[in-house]
């Protein structure tokens, strides 16, 4: 990595302290300015260039940097650019332009000078480009699609890999030249290249459904002439009662606990991990999910034999939460808006994870700790490892105590609208795949009712 002259730190120290920014976050603000700098000596930028921005920030976008430090380098690079000398007189930037105002700027109402751009046009002034073009502003304008329509962050994971994938398959021709025709032949090259299944090419379609509606505000048509993968019907495994108990055997606390609400409710493993200590009503005997799967609330029997269980459980959580706020815990995280809405809720028990993990996260605001729920890939590899001790000749993971939950249920003759609401099914027919799991219960033999 090139130094950084002396001259060109102080200045930008001084701009630092003009803005006021703390001190524990200056150090990563000379970091990005010198990735920055780096970016643009390899890539023959200068650093001047109001086109490099958005490069750069796609640049770390592909290397999984997370959207806070995204927004921080965007910041430290137009704090750098204000110790330039202006060129030009101030003047608001074009509605259309990939470079944006940092929040802090917006919120003092101050506009960015203009920056020179060595004789080159605003990429917005440019020709659209058939490749090589920027989709730094796609990727926000889907973040902020996303969030306004509260989706969750898994939603948002998947249709950035699928936008990903078609900006590569199109060798990142410009948004704005997106059609059918680009959507049509990217599913076709999955189904025929890729020899994807049809849940998989369905999940990318409807990230490109909402790219298209909500995002580039286009009539996405009809979609035809696409080669389309075949769907097959999958039964979903199931263990015996027999095999469930031979697995929580061999399973740790608090996994073990985990794996018993999984086959005991019906819970997918997120809801699982998703539980507060005022989920539990132990007077009604009652547990409710909240933000299920579709946003979903609902309410499944407590197991009057996981009792003992779940009262040390929320006694563990306690004593954890009283060593935490003595350390100078921050609090928990909350969902929405609810932290600023209720700020001492983050540091009352009722909302405190019935999972916690076991290390605390830093927040990058501040020097602050907050503790999460426990990590899902660390239930699903104990489970894992439990299966295969237990030796059960099954593909089992934790999804399938809740299929296991669903057909159990069926084999005791319960009925299947029960189970749907139980489930949190908004259609029977997905609940009635368990009919292929069960063991018939009823007479199928038809009789007369005169004969009976």
């Amino acid at each position: 990595m090139l130094p950084v002259p002396l001259k060109l730190l102080d200045r930008y120290e001084t701009q630092l302290t003009q803005q006021c920014i703390e001190h524990a976050q200056r150090a990563h603000y000379h970091k990005w300015l010198r990735f920055y700098l780096d970016f643009c000596h390899k890539y023959g930028f200068a650093p001047d260039d109001s086109r490099s921005l958005p490069l750069f920030l796609e640049k770390l976008r592909s290397k999984r940097q997370p959207d806070w430090m995204c927004q921080q380098a965007r910041e430290a690079i137009s704090l750098y650019w204000e110790t330039l000398p202006v060129v030009a007189p101030t003047v608001a930037s074009p509605p259309h332009s990939q470079y944006r105002t940092p929040l802090r700027l917006q919120s003092a109402n101050i506009v960015p000078p203009h920056r020179p751009t060595c004789g080159i046009s605003e990429p917005s002034l440019e020709k659209p480009k058939l490749t090589g073009a920027s989709w730094v502003a796609l990727y926000d304008g889907l973040n902020s699609a996303i969030q306004v329509r509260h989706y969750s962050p898994k939603t948002l994971q998947a249709y950035t890999v699928w936008i990903q994938k078609l900006q590569t398959f199109t060798k990142s021709k410009d948004p704005v030249l997106l059609s059918m025709d680009d959507v049509k032949a990217f599913l076709s090259f999955l189904a025929v290249e890729k020899n994807v299944s049809a849940s998989t090419q369905n999940q990318a379609f409807n990230a490109l459904l909402f790219l298209f509606r909500h995002v580039l505000e286009k009539d996405f048509g009809q979609v035809e002439g696409v080669v389309r993968a075949k769907r097959r019907k999958s039964i979903p495994v199931v263990l015996s009662r027999e095999e469930v108990d031979r697995i929580i055997e061999r399973l740790d606390d608090p996994h073990d606990l985990i794996a018993k609400l999984l086959y005991g409710c019906g819970l997918r493993l997120f809801e699982c991990l998703q539980l507060r200590v005022q989920d539990l009503n132990m007077a009604l005997d009652v547990l409710t999910v909240h933000d299920g799967k579709g946003k979903k609330d609902r309410t499944v029997p407590l197991p009057q034999v996981l009792r003992p269980a779940l009262n040390a459980q929320i006694d563990k959580v306690a004593e954890l939460h009283a060593a935490d706020l003595a350390a100078g815990y921050v609090g928990t995280f909350l969902p929405g808006a609810i932290d600023k809405k209720y700020p001492a809720a983050a540091k009352e028990l009722p909302w405190q994870w019935l999972f916690p993990a076991k290390a605390l996260t830093r927040l990058p605001d501040n020097d602050g700790h907050k503790r999460f729920h426990l990590h899902p890939s660390l239930v699903q590899k104990a489970i894992t490892v439990a299966v295969r001790r237990s030796r059960i000749p099954k593909r089992a993971s934790a999804h399938t105590f809740r299929h296991s939950f669903a057909s159990h249920l069926l084999q005791a003759n319960y009925d299947i609208r029960t189970i749907q609401e139980l489930l949190g099914h908004s259609d029977v027919r997905t609940t009635m795949i368990y009919t292929h799991t069960a063991k018939p219960v009823t007479i199928s033999k038809p009789k007369s009712p005169l004969d009976f």
